[in-house]
This record gives C-alpha cells, structure tokens and sequence, in this order.
C-alpha cells in the first residue's frame, strides 16, 4: 500500500490537534506598542536661557555683530548666569569693550539697569552680579557729570530701598522681589571696594546702613518668608556686619538678636522658622562660626582644660567597678590595683612569661601539633598553594 508523504507544517497541526483534545494550548497576550513621538527630524534642545548661537568666541570681536548694548551686555549676563567660571577670564575683554561702546550718560544708566535687573531677578545670579559690578566700578573710563558707574548703582538701589516698608507688607510676589534685591545688597557689601582717602580698601558706609534698615523693616513684619530671608541677610553679613558696629563701640547686633528671640516668643510663624531663627542665634553665640586659635601655647592641665582626662585609660576595683585619673581617690584605687597584680609576679599585663625554664605547668605542653591536625594542616596549605596558582 503506497504511503502518503505528509508536510512537516501537516505534522505540527496534527500534532497541534491531538495536544489540543488532552489540553488547551495557553494563548499568549501581546502587549500593545506605544507609539513613540520622538523624531531623529527634531530640532536640537537647548536648555531655558542658552543661547544656541554663542559660543566662546561670541565677545573675542567686541560689540561686532551686536546692533544694541542692551544685546551684547544681555548676552554676556546671561553667559555668566550659565557658565559662572568664565568670569575670571572674559571680564577684562568684556570691560575694554564696554569704554570703546559706553561713552556717554544714557547707555551707562542703561548698563547699570541691566546689571541691576539680572542681579534682583535671577536665582543665585546676586553674587556674580556684585563681582561684575565692583569690577566695572574700578575699570569703566567713563565719569559723567551724573554720576560714575558705582554712584549710578547706588543711586538705582536707593530707589528700592526707599520702598523698604511697603514692600515688606506687600503681597507674596512683592515681597519675593524684594528679598533679591536685599541679599543683592548683601552681596554688594561684602564685595564692593571703595577706595578711601589714604588708599586704603573699605566697604560702603552707606550699605551697612542700609542693611541695618532692611532687616528692621523684614523684622518689623514678621512672615515666614520675611523671616527667612532676614535669616540669610544675616547669615551672608552677620560677622562683617558686628565687627564693623563694634568697632564703632555699638550694639546694633546685640539689639538684633533680641528681636529675633522677641519675634520666636511672639510671632506666629511656622515652627521651622523659629527653629532657623534659633539656630542663627546659636550660631552667632559661637563667634558667627569662626574659631581664633589662642597667640600664646599654654601646657594643657586639669584645671584649664576641660577635655584632659578625655583619653586617659580606664581601669577597674575589684569590685569592677570602673575609675579614672579624673576620679579624686584615683592613686588609691590604682595602688590597690597594682597590689593586686603582685599575686601573679612571674607574669607581664599581655601574658608573657617571665618565670623562664622549669615552670610544672608548661613543661607539659608538647610543641609538636597532632598528627591528625598536621595533616589537615598541610592538605590545608597545598590547597591554598593550588588555588593562589589558579
């Protein structure tokens, strides 16, 4: 009987269908494919405040290819706000083109705002825009009869802070705007050079004055976010600000400190921003930080310093009970443990013997190891010998 050749695709379905009448065949569930919206065809991102056509090179030509100042000196912030390391290398080129550009009144009142603005209204920009403004007050040529570029910058601070009080009581983005502006002075106080008469290096008068002010005005109104940046005023300016008052012999910031210990007793702001004004107050109890090694060495001795018996060991009564060389019958209780160390004379504290030869007791003990524990030994060794090789 001739046979029938049957395909192997025949074979699986059959053997499908016999499988099929013992037990179904499990189905198996695909997840559904998400779609993508990505595209190689995108254009390219470019974080918020990059400006994809700078490159290093931007200012190496000056004001070329920049049609207005605010242009070229808005760049140039912003290059700054991105990349804060290139201030030491670009500053000098970035001032030598400024004299070739600002030469008259209008586009120095124009720089300062720019400055001014970048400085209240960009996070963490305060301190780089105080280097750039102490920088331009010592190297830019242009002295008008308004006013130089520093007395300029003054007088646009004067401006906000003569609205001290009103923007302290105002609402959340009022006064948001100005707490930059107080840490921006914060931060022009401690890098803000004037020259004096003797050429001597000195910080404004007029700025510790106005600090002074600020923080009675954001004490004065008592808010959480008040509070805070009074915190930070503090913490930015507090050791620069006291050595100056005290050097004056006044107590400005004694009189700090109990208003903010008034407003913690008082005020009804959250518990984390007593617990900050708290630690500020700590922290200024502790010199602001500071630690002023004493000019003269003195031997250190129980009565001067209170850490003396810090690593002096411990010993133990024989009661076990325990004693140091800070307790005051300590040469008692050590005599007494050294008379009890005259019961064992033959032998030192780390077990050593001292009675030499003849000892009863150790005489005994056989150098030589156990044969069964030699030989565990030596398998012990050659394996050890066979896997370092490995």
């Amino acid at each position: 009987m001739p046979q029938t050749k049957v395909s192997p695709v025949s074979q699986d379905k059959i053997a499908a269908h016999d499988c099929g009448s013992a037990m179904a065949k499990p189905q198996l569930v695909v997840a559904p494919v998400a779609t993508s919206k990505l595209s190689v065809n995108a254009p390219e991102f470019y974080p918020s405040g990059y400006n994809p056509s700078f490159t290093d090179s931007s200012f190496e030509d000056g004001c070329d290819g920049y049609p207005t100042l605010t242009e070229y000196v808005q760049d140039f912030l912003n290059h700054l706000t991105e990349q804060p390391g290139c201030f030491e290398t670009e500053i000098e080129h970035f001032a030598e083109t400024l004299n070739g550009w600002v030469t008259t009144d209008e586009p120095l009142q124009e720089l300062v705002e720019l400055i001014y603005r970048q400085a209240t209204s960009v996070p963490n920009f305060s301190y780089m825009g105080a280097r750039l403004c102490n920088y331009l007050s010592h190297h830019l040529t242009i002295n008008p009869q308004s006013g130089n570029f520093r007395q300029l910058l003054l007088q646009r601070c004067r401006t906000e802070y003569e609205n001290r009080d009103q923007a302290a009581k105002g609402d959340e983005a009022t006064r948001k705007q100005f707490h930059a502006f107080v840490l921006f002075l914060a931060e022009l106080y401690l890098n803000l050079e004037i020259k004096g008469t003797k050429g001597q290096v000195m910080r404004a008068e007029i700025l510790q004055t106005g600090l002074r002010e600020l923080l009675n005005a954001l004490f004065s109104n008592p808010v959480d976010n008040n509070l805070i940046c009074a915190v930070k005023l503090l913490k930015l300016t507090g050791s620069v600000l006291e050595d100056a008052w005290k050097e004056k012999g006044k107590t400005d910031m004694d009189e700090m400190v109990q208003r903010i210990e008034n407003v913690v007793l008082d005020a009804n702001c959250s518990r984390d921003v007593k617990q900050m004004l708290l630690k500020l107050v700590e922290l200024r109890s502790s010199n602001w930080g500071r630690v002023h090694v004493t000019s003269t060495y003195r031997e250190a001795t129980p009565e001067n310093d209170p850490n003396y018996f810090m690593n002096e060991p411990t010993f133990y009564t024989s009661e076990g009970v325990p004693f140091t060389a800070a307790d005051p019958d300590y040469q008692e209780k050590y005599q007494e443990l050294l008379d009890r160390e005259d019961f064992f004379p033959d032998y030192e504290e780390n077990g050593t013997d001292l009675s030499g030869a003849g000892d009863p007791y150790f005489d005994d003990i056989d150098d030589e190891m156990d044969p069964e524990i030699e030989e565990a030994y030596e398998k012990f060794c050659l394996e050890s010998e066979r896997k370092r090789k490995q």
